[in-house]
């Protein structure tokens, strides 16, 4: 007996909706993070935190070397422009260039070739506050050029067997470098990540990543309370 065309249309009808039920694409659930811009953050900065481990381990840990024959002449000039790093013969020193890649609402000193710098403002990672910076005698030293790996510790931990131009590059290359608080560079000298931290517990993972660049960079050695030092910034990085 044949179906009525009104049976064959319901029966086709759900064919039709149980065929779409099994196909659709399973709805994701509110808060869900599967493929979400978070999980991908979360992700991407575990894998971060794994290559700057790795880089960490891939460093020699050893003793420090004696500071003996220390002298910051070792480095070259203070803030040569004769460096192949980069800025390098751009016509201004390192200490204009770095304060101008570091401070806003930057003036510039007319007939400088656009190099000196006047004033400015830098929002100090080592305090995590705004400085003013204003040149002068009296005034300078507010702002001060930190080497993130210092010239001293670089020294003992494997310059010493740099020739010359490696050790201008060192000191003048802008991966080693930031525009922070006068009062707190002092402060810091010649630590390594053992003996000083920032202040500003939220750069410390920053800290602590570029001192790992630099030293991979270049070659240079940690002793073992610094390699630990740097492993526990590094864990609070994710």
């Amino acid at each position: 007996m044949s179906k009525s065309p009104y049976v064959v249309a319901a029966l086709t009808a759900i064919l039709i909706a149980v065929t779409q039920f099994y196909h659709a694409p399973t709805p994701e659930l509110p808060g869900s993070s599967s493929g979400s811009a978070a999980e991908t953050k979360d992700t991407n900065a575990a894998t971060d935190t794994t290559v700057e481990l790795a880089s960490l381990d891939a460093l020699a840990v050893k003793g420090r070397a004696p500071k003996t024959g220390y002298e910051r002449e070792q480095f070259g000039q203070r803030w040569s422009d004769d460096v192949t790093v980069e800025f390098g013969h751009n016509g201004c020193d390192t200490r204009n260039d770095i304060l101008r890649r570091d401070l806003t609402n930057v003036a510039i000193k007319d007939n400088t070739h656009g190099c000196v710098v006047l004033s400015g403002t830098v929002h100090d990672p080592y305090s995590g506050t705004d400085i003013a910076f204003q040149r002068g005698k009296s005034t300078s030293s507010a702002v001060q050029i930190d080497h993130v790996v210092p010239l001293a510790d670089a020294w003992q931990k494997g310059a010493q067997t740099w020739t010359p131009e490696q050790r201008r590059n060192f000191a003048n290359d802008p991966r080693n470098l930031l525009a922070v608080n006068g009062r707190l560079n002092q402060q810091k000298g010649a630590g390594d990540a053992a003996t000083w931290l920032p202040p500003n517990k939220t750069f410390r993972c920053e800290y602590a990543q570029r001192i790992i660049e630099v030293k991979s960079a270049y070659g240079l050695w940690v002793t073992q309370a610094e390699h630990d030092a740097l492993a526990r910034q590094l864990a609070h990085c994710a």
